[in-house]
């Protein structure tokens, strides 16, 4: 009992951070067991397709044993974790690099266009639900119906070859569709690894213009693929907290009905930032096909390329390099979700 009641006498946010921590450790590991199984089974042999088609038989024997495909799986995965302790997450034998330094080089070109995204997606989603919800039965409300269910049918890599199409060839709006930075440009020092906000830090406001200029199709690719989703949840909650007995009680009160939509919305926050937080992490390796658009050289263009090489390594390392970052988005998801709803104890 004494130990609880200290637990219990500990700050509420402290009890939730320590909660998510602690269970972050066991979901890497369940999650790296079952990655490097599943990596196992895929197709092709990575000596083989690494030494061509007319390599010897004890050439290629020689390079598995070097590999360590030649030990059982349980003792290539205790080899596998102990590296990983150690901050070895292998040598990619196709870029000859290690695969820490290919991910380091590859993840701020896909945190910056998600992150952006994810921040436009959920604005214009939630903006688009409570006009809707506010201004029922109008145009706009019959128009956010119709994008709510329409959007998530819409494939992103034709809404981005559409855009390139219409902005960069015909209107010639936009610039090409190569890269983060125009190729004239110096590659501002780095520090965040986000061009943009590099290239500010660097007080270099021409490349602040370019890496954002170049971040807008893309962005807006994602955001109307996915603000649909946001825009038909947030939707459904804000209607349903709006048509409540203390909503009607606040307007009879006389209370602004701005200061209502804020109340109305703060009430609507927790199942928002669930969505959020889902589609962040589901980005991080769903955008693959707008980076490929676009030229982006991000993380999805990476995992891709590493299955079609059969690359052991560096798809492993992929996969713990985002299953950590989605267990960090979920975990700040749920210390937010308690936060903003008091009625959840932990």
């Amino acid at each position: 009992m004494r130990t609880r009641d200290i637990w219990r006498r500990q700050p509420r946010l402290l009890r939730i951070v320590l909660i998510r921590l602690a269970l972050i450790v066991p979901q890497m590991f369940g999650v790296t067991l079952v990655a490097f199984l599943l990596i196992r089974l895929l197709p092709g042999d990575p000596a083989r397709l690494i030494l061509g088609n007319f390599a010897t038989d004890e050439s290629i024997a020689l390079y598995r044993e070097k590999l360590g495909l030649d030990k059982d799986v349980w003792t290539q995965f205790a080899i596998y974790v102990g590296n990983i302790l150690k901050g070895d997450f292998g040598t990619s034998p196709f870029t000859s690099r290690p695969i820490l330094e290919d991910l380091a080089d590859r993840a701020p070109a896909t945190l910056e266009l998600i992150l952006y995204a994810v921040i436009c997606t959920v604005g214009l989603g939630v903006t688009i639900a409570v006009v809707s919800v506010v201004k029922r039965g109008s145009p706009f409300d019959w128009g956010a119906r119709i994008y709510g269910f329409a959007a998530g049918a819409l494939p992103d890599f034709l809404v981005a070859l559409l855009l390139v199409f219409v902005f960069f060839y015909l209107l010639g709006w936009a610039p090409a569709p190569f890269g983060r930075l125009d190729l004239m440009l110096n590659t501002p020092p780095q520090v965040t690894g986000f061009l943009t906000i590099d290239s500010l830090i660097a007080g270099d406001f021409e490349a602040f213009r370019s890496a954002a200029g170049r971040l807008i199709l893309p962005v807006l690719t994602i955001t109307i693929v996915n603000a649909g989703a946001v825009t038909k949840m947030a939707h459904s909650v804000f209607s349903e907290i709006w048509d409540s007995p203390i909503v009607g009680h606040m307007r009879a009160c006389g209370v602004p009905e701005q200061q209502i939509v804020r109340a109305a919305l703060r009430n609507s926050l927790p199942p928002i930032i669930s969505v959020s937080s889902f589609i962040l992490g589901f980005l991080l390796g769903a955008a693959v096909l707008v980076e490929t658009i676009f030229s982006w050289g991000g993380l999805g263009q990476y995992a891709v390329q590493a299955v079609i090489n059969s690359d052991y390594a560096a798809l492993q390392g992929f996969v713990l390099v985002a299953s950590a970052f989605i267990l960090v988005v979920y975990s700040v998801a749920d210390i937010l979700y308690e936060v903003v709803d008091p009625r959840i104890r932990t």
